[in-house]
């Protein structure tokens, strides 16, 4: 392990940024103590700024280092920017009107079939069929939706703070086991299924099945923990609100498809957004405001993972093969709250001459810990952005959302583990 002084530098400035995510609440707390400098306070607060900050620190230094732009730029040339790029066009199109109203009317119809109060019913849906819908439309769009349908039925209707949070680490948990149905739509699992030969039957036969039965143990769970305070919620899981015709809903439907059928052809799935763009410019009134802001500030702290995650090959890949498969899962589990899964199991990925209880376990312990923390899966910013505005200071304490996530963390190890 010879590490070169970019790597030890960019390592470094990639813990400063993980230990900044823990502090974003304490920066909000400052923008309302000193309003003089607020902005700043805030620009800081920002969760979604913390490593494309630290990123443009880490290509400032080389470029002093490297004696002048060429050296950032050609790093930057290097990397593969396709995630953050297509994490920002589903989010977007996902949180369409007429893509949210599809899938209320989807959720509300299999919620009046659940043999419970309306709110307890489609709290369910939410937190269970939802992030499992991931494994078709990504952990992105999937992400997004049940944010979405959360925060308009739930978490705008003034829940306590526990609620919150233990929906919050609920979600994060479920939407990152809840991709491993299929090969296609998680991001780890994304990283390695081709290389390995992985196909959907494979998935669901060795990871699918399990995710699904925690899942389902996680929404149970935190329903029945807030029953009492679930029922007292009005939602009409039995009736629609639906505004916009079939066919510009079936056309929504189109772009998604195509979006996700091109997830690695940003040329392909970029155009078809700009398609979605004029169309949603000229149907208008069947619209609300589409999600851009909040999409390009996903992207950009994707982005920043990327810049700065790139240069903790050195450490990550050495942690890796020095595990059997049992000391993997759990290692796996505990590296993905500091570092994105996909990166994660990519870096495996490239480890030669593995067998199949390493591969099993790299994968199910990268989605395991997939929850943990805000950097930990690629989706879990875009959820973040859509409810942060309902907590103190509009931020997430991320020591909460770590706490109220290892509950169902426990629950997705014992399926890995155990079933």
């Amino acid at each position: 392990m010879n590490p070169s002084t970019f790597q030890l530098v960019g390592t470094a400035l990639f813990a400063v940024a993980v230990a900044h995510t823990f502090l974003t609440k304490y920066f909000e707390h400052l923008a309302h103590l000193q309003p003089n400098h607020a902005g700043f306070w805030h620009l800081l607060g920002e969760v979604e700024v913390v490593f494309g900050f630290w990123a443009f620190v880490l290509l400032a230094f080389m470029a002093v280092a490297g004696g002048g732009a060429a050296a950032p730029a050609q790093y930057l040339e290097g990397l593969n920017y396709t995630e953050p790029a297509f994490v920002f066009v589903i989010m977007v199109v996902a949180a369409s009107r007429p893509i949210l109203e599809l899938c209320k009317v989807g959720a509300r119809l299999l919620a009046r079939y659940i043999p419970l109060t309306d709110s307890l019913a489609f709290y369910f849906v939410c937190l269970s069929v939802l992030p499992l819908l991931g494994s078709f439309i990504t952990e992105p769009a999937a992400m997004t939706l049940a944010a979405l349908m959360l925060r308009d039925n739930f978490y705008s209707k003034n829940i306590s703070h526990r609620l919150k949070y233990v929906t919050l680490g609920a979600l994060f948990v479920n939407v990152s086991i809840g991709g491993t149905l299929t090969h296609f739509a998680a991001p780890p699992v994304l990283m390695v299924a081709a290389k390995w030969n992985w196909d959907m039957w494979y998935m669901l036969g060795h990871f699918g099945w399990k995710s699904a039965l925690a899942v389902l143990t996680n929404a149970a769970l935190a329903t029945l923990l807030f029953a009492r305070e679930l029922k007292a919620l009005e939602v009409n899981a039995a009736g629609s609100e639906r505004t916009v015709p079939w066919s510009l809903i079936l056309l929504h439907v189109a772009f998604l498809v195509g979006i996700v059928y091109f997830a690695h052809h940003p040329i392909v799935f970029v155009g078809l957004f700009l398609l979605f763009l004029g169309v949603a410019e000229a149907y208008k009134h069947y619209h609300d405001r589409l999600m851009l802001r909040e999409g390009l500030m996903v992207g950009f702290f994707l982005a920043g993972l990327v810049t700065l995650g790139a240069q903790q090959q050195w450490w990550l890949q050495d942690a890796l093969t020095g595990m059997d498969s049992t000391a993997l899962y759990f290692g796996a589990t505990a590296l993905t709250a500091i570092t994105d899964n996909a990166a994660l199991t990519y870096l495996g990925s490239l480890v030669e001459g593995t067998d199949t209880a390493f591969k099993h376990s790299l994968v199910a312990g990268a989605v395991t810990g997939g929850g943990l923390t805000v950097i930990a899966n690629a989706p879990n910013p875009a959820g973040f952005a859509i409810l942060r505005g309902y907590f103190d200071d509009e931020a997430i304490n991320p020591l909460g959302l770590f706490v109220t996530a290892l509950p169902p963390t426990i629950v997705a190890v014992l399926a890995f583990q155990v079933l």
